[in-house]
């Protein structure tokens, strides 16, 4: 590997090429194109749906009570002016690597590294979190239908009330996950599309029970935590939408990635936010909001209330493993390929962006990714997880919303398949909103995250900057990265 001919500060700032930019020796240079647009779709909602809606209830509601809806909202609001930002910029940057691609081609490496951090982070926890409320359903589905839950021993994390050990039928599922990514992307794309229509249903028949019982009365205290109450619930539930970021790391794996993405973006945040409005008012108005702490696989302990027997929950649970299966299965893809660009980047060992020649997949960083997760789903509490999915994914959306402006005054002839409507009024509301929602994150929540990007730039300091793909490899990179650091 050449010594570096720049500076550290000249290094740091250095920007990846959006055209023929160079990779690190020993990677490969790209994915197979073989997602279309429905598929692409239902990568967004499959990501989206059922993250929160099945299991964010009972940390959401004792936040803000009756205004969770209101949390909703905000949420979504913050979530869609980001999407419309990520979709102008999937557009002109068509590559994976999603919001850390981006950041690396229009705000230079360090800050590239630190979104991959964010990025990292988001969809590593994200998919443990998910495993974990899979678990509390499955265990709900065990009871239902044979008389007997999963053992606590077998399915909780250690540090929860219950004497729980490990949570077993977590690591199970991010097994089953990784399995299906390695057979192959189209294949695994194709098991999502069924799974979300299935979602979808599940979700629509709770909605349609949990109505019966509704009663306006139920949203008479509408406040009883204020505005911050209403911020801190909306911090929480705003990892329920993370998973629209999941449709830009599929860049190198779509079909007309200019026009596609940003139709599969837009259409799965316009499907995520109707049913969520949906789901959470029909829930809030079918029993008291105070009834909602504690309560695990919480949908479906609501239509046993309701209609005094399991027939209807049952569906429920049974339609909520599988959906909840897709959640792991698309933010678990969304990791790994991230993961793939930075390896190609050479910000990571290279061997993260290795091809399988048969099924077009990276197989070692998949496996890495499953290892790594399943850990974190066997021995650490839902609770803890959630607030570290959405300040990873709110800063990722700050840079994004930035990245926007940014590309738009340095390159203003790039093709784009779409553009911000709005603009530049758009991505800095965007910018704003997810700041708002940062801040109203809890203290321990920050010092966590900073810790996790202290480690993440100190390991670029120490290795990655000696080892980007920009520092003389294959194309040129030294003198594109200078001509980059003084344009």
């Amino acid at each position: 590997m050449p010594t570096p001919a720049l500076s550290v500060p000249r290094q740091m700032l250095r920007r990846r090429p959006v055209r023929g930019a160079p990779v690190a020796d020993g990677s490969s240079n790209h994915l197979r194109r073989r997602l279309g647009g429905f598929q692409l779709t239902m990568f967004g909602v499959g990501a989206t749906v059922g993250a929160g809606i099945f299991f964010v209830f009972p940390e959401a509601v004792p936040q803000a009570g009756p205004a969770v809806v209101v949390s909703f909202v905000m949420a979504g609001a913050a979530a869609g002016l980001a999407a419309m930002c990520y979709a102008e910029l999937a557009s002109a940057v068509p590559i994976s690597g999603s919001a850390y691609s981006y950041a690396y081609a229009t705000l230079g490496e360090f800050v590239a590294v630190v979104v991959g951090a964010c990025l990292l982070l988001e969809y590593g926890v994200s998919t443990a979190a998910v495993s974990v409320g899979w678990s509390q359903y499955l265990s709900k589905l065990s009871l239902n239908v044979f008389g007997v839950s999963v053992p606590q021993a077998i399915s909780s994390a250690p540090w929860e009330s219950d004497g729980g050990v490990v949570n077993l039928p977590a690591i199970i599922l991010v097994a089953i996950c990784a399995a299906l990514l390695i057979g192959g992307t189209s294949e695994s794309a194709k098991v999502n599309a069924v799974m979300v229509v299935i979602k979808l249903g599940v979700l629509l028949m709770f909605a349609v029970i949990a109505s019966t019982a509704f009663r306006a009365d139920r949203f008479s205290d509408f406040t009883p935590f204020g505005f911050s109450g209403i911020s801190w619930a909306a911090g929480t539930i705003f990892f329920s939408y993370v998973g629209l970021d999941a449709v830009s790391t599929a860049g190198e794996e779509v079909k007309d990635p200019q026009h596609t993405i940003p139709r599969a973006i837009m259409a799965a945040l316009l499907i995520v936010t109707g049913v969520y409005v949906v789901v959470a008012v029909a829930a809030m108005g079918s029993q008291p909001w105070q009834n909602f702490e504690g309560q695990n696989a919480g949908l479906a302990v609501i239509v046993d209330n309701i209609t005094g027997n399991r027939v209807g929950s049952t569906v429920l649970v049974a339609g909520a493993v599988i959906s909840i299966f897709s959640v792991t299965l698309v933010t678990m893809y969304g990791q790994t390929r991230i993961l793939f660009a930075m390896g190609r980047d050479g910000l990571l060992p290279a061997t993260l962006a290795k091809v399988n020649s048969r099924t077009g997949t990276p197989v070692t960083n998949t496996v890495i990714v499953a290892v790594v997760v399943a850990i974190l789903a066997g021995l650490v509490p839902l609770q803890r997880l959630a607030e570290m999915v959405s300040i990873g994914a709110l800063t990722a959306f700050i840079v994004v919303s930035v990245a926007v402006v940014v590309l738009r005054v340095r390159e203003p002839d790039l093709p784009r398949g779409f553009k911000v409507p709005g603009y530049p009024i758009t991505p800095v509301l965007s910018a704003a909103a997810c700041g708002w929602i940062l801040y109203s994150l809890h203290w321990y929540t920050w010092i966590a995250f900073t810790g996790w990007v202290a480690v993440a730039l100190t390991f670029y300091l120490v290795w990655g900057r000696r080892h980007s793909a920009l520092n003389g490899g294959q194309n040129g990179g030294t003198a594109m990265a200078q001509a980059h650091v003084r344009s």
